[in-house]
């Protein structure tokens, strides 16, 4: 063949063909036949419905005592099924505390929520039939029942309706390619598990490394025809070790990167490995600390976190009409919730900040929906709520921030949660500031409270509204001398919105936060960007003590390296 004849062939010649498209014509036909045909008897048929198929390509290796313990390849492909009866201003859907089909409609058999991981259209297409059929029914029986439960119920005005109307989505996202260099994260693995092993005072740890791709297609009746893939991989290092009063404490480093050049090198880690066992062995010769109140210094992670527990979880949409909520900020949009001089945004676009890669990154949300920043406090005065596509009073539209973990039921959910400050500070000041407000309280001592583990909180109306943050390395910093010292055994409580206004100034450095969080729709990544900030005044509480006696005998590996 002459080159010339060879260069027109290429030229003329079709691309491979496209897996993805394949089946995300077989989720259209199918969608089409339940539109057209789904319906049962007189009653009302379908007026929306929406398929998500996410493939699962994951890859692990996990190691202790410098032994390989796991060794993991793993594919899996999760659906979801959003079937609606009624309209966009009343509709079937309900809250999983209120789906009242679950309790009375007496089913014998609940189809499975798997695809096919072969791309067999034929095989999908039976697999969302099956689990239509299912979500078909269970929303007939609850729109016959909001009916009739809307008999007894006072008609309100400026309730908002069911659903929100939304743009068709038409993309066919690129490729995301996915390696995972098993031989490097095995040798690292055992090396660092090695490492720990040899602490005597750590009675167990683990190292693992983790990459995970996911592959999305979802298509709606709106128009919707969506394809994306992403990456995610994580190196977690965390050890264990009792002080001698019994205390349980534990240290860890965690890395992620959407790609695996992004994470961080072999030495990088290595280091940070040896600032993780210097800091817990020290946590476990450290003093304990009797229940304080007073002012504290809480560095960005340790603030990211605050702001996450206390403010982000009640900004998210469906807590504000939920009875079961507290509705902390229901009825606050522009009213001061917050110091004057704070802002906040949650802002999924963002893929870095100051060169740290964001966990909360997404170009659509879990309905199909465009990520948008969503700026929820500015200067201290209440904006907006992080929404899905379940209406809040005053708001109509998602903000794409409906997030579920696998084939969940979205519900709007945090992404990159960012704060900002016009009153920063020097870092010197940030602690000056600290100590002249526990002077001013007559206070011998202040905390500088370094990094936490996570949080928890309640939002619900059934408890008080409160939130619990871990914190990890905790100073006992002297009013007359500045000296920090090293104490454990607390846990931060407290009251939201009494909690947060007390912030006095921030610093001028913002800290990335890193991680995932768990709620009613299952763990999302997400990310907290926060500087530093002074407390006026921060509770911490005796944390769970914990009396079990360490292992009798000393650990084999601590014994024979």
């Amino acid at each position: 063949m002459t080159h010339a004849l060879l260069l027109a062939t290429l030229l003329t010649a079709k691309p491979p063909p496209d897996p993805r498209q394949d089946l995300l014509d077989a989720m259209v036909a199918e969608l089409d036949r339940s539109m057209s045909e789904l319906k049962l008897k007189e009653n009302k048929p379908p007026y929306f419905i929406a398929y998500q198929v996410k493939d699962f390509d994951s890859r692990e290796v996990g190691a202790r005592y410098g032994a390989l313990f796991q060794d993991i390849s793993f594919h899996d492909r999760k659906l979801f099924v959003d079937v609606r009866v009624g309209d966009y201003g009343f509709d079937s859907s309900v809250t999983d505390e209120l789906d009242f089909s679950i309790s009375m409609k007496g089913t014998s058999y609940i189809p499975r929520k798997q695809g096919p991981i072969d791309d067999s259209p034929t095989a999908l297409r039976t697999a969302l039939w099956l689990v239509t059929d299912e979500k078909y029914k269970q929303a007939l029986f609850n729109y016959l029942k909001k009916k009739g439960e809307d008999v007894y119920s006072v008609d309100d005005p400026k309730k908002p309706p069911s659903f929100t109307k939304e743009e068709r989505v038409m993309q066919l996202g690129v490729r995301a390619p996915f390696a995972f260099d098993r031989d490097r994260w095995v040798k690292l693995s055992r090396e660092l598990s090695a490492r720990l092993s040899k602490e005597a005072a750590f009675f167990d740890s683990e190292v693992r490394i983790t990459g995970d791709k996911v592959l999305r297609l979802h298509v709606n009746t709106e128009g919707t025809r969506l394809v994306t893939e992403e990456t995610l991989y994580g190196v977690h290092v965390q050890a264990f070790t009792r002080a001698a009063d019994g205390q349980l404490l534990e240290n860890s480093r965690d890395w992620y990167a959407p790609t695996e050049d992004r994470l961080p090198g072999d030495a990088v880690i290595r280091q940070a490995v040896e600032a993780m066992v210097k800091d817990l062995l020290a946590l476990r010769a450290a003093p304990t600390i009797d229940p304080y109140t007073g002012p504290a210094l809480l560095e960005p992670d340790a603030a990211g976190v605050l702001f996450h527990e206390a403010v982000g979880h009640r900004l998210e949409g469906e807590r504000q009409d939920n009875d079961a909520e507290g509705k902390t900020f229901r009825g606050q949009v522009g009213k001061a919730v917050l110091p004057a001089f704070l802002s906040i945004a949650d802002d999924p676009t963002q893929r870095e900040r100051a060169g740290v890669q964001l966990n909360g990154y997404y170009q659509y949300d879990d309905e199909a929906v465009p990520a948008q920043r969503a700026l929820l406090v500015k200067d201290g005065v209440l904006k907006a709520y992080i929404l899905s596509r379940r209406p809040v009073e005053g708001f109509l539209k998602s903000n794409g921030h409906g997030r579920a973990q696998a084939n969940r039921k979205p519900i709007a959910r945090m992404a990159n949660l960012i704060v900002e400050s016009k009153k920063q500070v020097s870092d010197a000041e940030l602690k000056k500031l600290l100590l002249d407000e526990a002077k001013r309280q007559g206070k011998p001592f202040a905390l500088l409270i370094r990094d936490i583990t996570g949080g928890t909180t309640n939002t619900t109306s059934f408890g008080y509204q409160a939130f619990k943050g871990t914190p990890r390395m905790v100073y006992r910093v002297d009013v007359k001398t500045g000296k920090e010292t090293l104490v454990r055994g607390v846990e931060i409580v407290g009251t939201p919105l009494s909690s947060i206004n007390r912030v006095l100034a921030t610093g001028q450095k913002e800290g990335v936060f890193n991680g995932f969080c768990g709620a009613e729709s299952g763990m999302v990544p997400v990310s907290t960007v926060a500087p530093a900030i002074v407390l006026q005044e921060i509770e911490l509480q005796r944390a769970l003590e914990g009396k079990d006696r360490p292992p009798l005998l000393p650990s084999p590996a601590a014994i024979t390296r």
